[in-house]
């Protein structure tokens, strides 16, 4: 599935299901809290913390859920996320064409 294509599955669920999207700020809260919960787990799986009893380490599942929010608001903006990713990879490879190689830490 492309961006674009993603891009419009989940406008046609929201018409087909959701009734309407969430107001943009409301969807705004709620990538928030979904990269707050992606955070939970990262933080559990790499770092030094602990899962809980019960809690599982459901990466991908969060991740998505980060994706939908993200796609929602970039449908409710008008955002074409497959242009605005292709400029961005423009824009990083005019940045920082050298400075990755360059940085010792990375070495």
């Amino acid at each position: 599935m492309t961006i674009e294509e993603a891009q419009q599955a989940v406008d046609k669920w929201i018409k087909e299901n959701g009734v309407r999207y969430f107001s943009e700020l409301t969807n705004m809260a709620c990538l928030a809290e979904e990269v707050g919960e992606l955070a939970r787990v990262m933080s559990r799986t790499y770092g030094d913390q602990s899962f809980k009893e019960g809690e599982k380490a459901n990466l991908g599942e969060e991740m998505a859920d980060v994706l939908w929010v993200l796609l929602c608001l970039a449908n409710q903006t008008n955002v074409n996320l497959t242009e605005e990713l292709r400029k961005s990879f423009d824009k990083k490879t005019i940045r920082d064409k050298e400075r990755h190689k360059n940085n010792p830490k990375l070495k």
